[in-house]
């Protein structure tokens, strides 16, 4: 293993790379901060990075619009593995209701690193969802939510959750916020993976 600061750049490089990489549809480098097992969970969509990576790309390619920013970052590392958390917001623009709307939600990137063949990469990428909002673009547009449809999801993503099921996908209504038992398991699961256990 190389130092611990040495170690930390080269996670957080991965962090930034994928930020940038996947954003900008720079989708073969994007590829290479993955393990080949990797794993990424969010929202819309749950299951293996490469699958993550086609569906990413079929969306940029129609003009889904999903961008990324990133903040500061902690990371522990247990030998080969380590758990970075990284601040973060995501912001999606799409029409709810024929008014085009920004929302931006913020939380952290939850990651499970792996060196392997001395190459840390990613294994598992969940996303925690702290608070949201919904802006129209046009701030003289009004915009009507439905407050059934807005309570279904948690506080963290719940703007969020709501534009993402206007334009058609399937949202997972239990992930990870700022408080609650699904974050609480997350850290569990996280310490586990230090530990040197399975996921």
């Amino acid at each position: 293993m190389g130092s611990d600061a040495s170690e930390r750049q080269a996670i957080r490089e991965l962090v930034e790379n994928w930020v940038l990489w996947r954003d900008a549809g720079d989708w073969q480098r994007f590829r290479t901060v993955w393990h080949s097992d990797g794993r990424m969970m969010a929202t819309w969509f749950q299951g293996t990075a490469d699958r993550f990576i086609a569906i990413s790309r079929e969306g940029f390619e129609k003009g889904v619009s999903i961008l990324h920013f990133l903040g500061g970052s902690s990371i522990e590392i247990a030998g080969s593995r380590a758990i970075s958390q990284t601040k973060m917001t995501i912001s999606q623009r799409a029409r709810v209701q024929d008014v085009l709307v920004d929302v931006v939600c913020t939380g952290r990137f939850y990651d499970f690193f792996e060196k392997r063949d001395g190459r840390w990469g990613l294994v598992l990428r969940q996303p925690i969802y702290e608070k949201d909002r919904m802006d129209p673009v046009d701030p003289s547009a009004q915009l009507s939510l439905d407050p059934a449809l807005l309570a279904r999801f948690p506080e963290g993503y719940r703007h969020l959750a709501y534009l993402q099921v206007a334009i058609g996908f399937t949202v997972k209504p239990d992930m990870p916020g700022l408080r609650g038992a699904e974050v609480e398991a997350l850290y569990a699961r996280g310490a586990a993976w230090l530990a040197g256990k399975p996921l």
